[in-house]
């Protein structure tokens, strides 16, 4: 079942950016192997990221390996990730 997952970072938008660099994605780009989706906004004191991948496995694993190590190489900790489960979701044909 597919899986919402929301974390609010404490940092800025500029440590967002490098951290996506460093994962070799880019903005309008595809998303990494088991998400199907990806945005983020600024919020007070850092930016909230809303993700829903394939399964909440393949996020956790995707954050361990890859997600994880990029942020903290920026200067970003670790969120609390919050998931939810996805009733429905659209994709672009």
């Amino acid at each position: 079942m597919a899986v919402a997952v929301v974390m609010d970072f404490e940092g800025t938008l500029d440590q967002y950016d490098e951290t996506c660099s460093r994962m070799g994605l880019t903005p309008g780009g595809p998303t990494p192997p088991g998400a199907l989706f990806h945005w983020a906004t600024p919020i007070d004191g850092g930016f909230r990221v809303t993700d829903v991948w394939e399964t909440r496995e393949a996020f956790e694993q995707y954050a361990q390996e890859t997600i994880g190590p990029n942020a903290a190489a920026t200067g970003l900790g670790a969120p609390q990730p919050v998931y939810h489960d996805v009733h429905n979701h659209f994709v672009k044909a």
